[in-house]
């Protein structure tokens, strides 16, 4: 008897497993690239004169800013919300391409990106 309990109990969880791994989202760094590229580096180059590299930080460094939350005046997050793409996106094509995208899925996108193309990433990227 406690060993048929035990196999149910078992098998929910790893039903259980399933299904969360089956929710994960697996990033686009391809789109990273795409949104990075035209959202992040325009305004870098527009604002700053000289656009941010992802291969100007390492993973590291690209992590612990995400973490952080914090660009300028504003929250990371800020530049990836739905309210931000439609300010924008009359002037600008990735924010209207990705103008219906959780805001979630296009952080991670840009993370994926900006992971692969650090410094110490496995195709280091600049913006040239």
């Amino acid at each position: 008897m406690k060993n048929g309990f035990g196999m149910k109990a078992l098998a929910l969880m790893l039903g259980a497993a399933a299904m969360n791994a089956a929710q994960a989202y697996d990033a686009d760094w391809k789109r990273g690239r795409i949104y990075y590229r035209q959202v992040c580096t325009s305004c870098h180059t527009a604002e700053l004169k000289k656009p941010i590299a992802p291969n100007d930080s390492t993973k590291a460094q690209w992590t612990a800013y995400f973490q952080a939350d914090k660009h300028g005046k504003n929250t990371v997050k800020h530049y990836f919300s739905s309210q931000y793409r439609d300010s924008i996106k009359a002037k600008n094509a990735a924010a209207a391409k990705y103008a219906d995208l959780p805001e979630k899925d296009l952080i991670e996108d840009v993370k994926a990106f900006l992971q692969k193309g650090a410094k110490d990433g496995d195709a280091p990227a600049g913006c040239n």
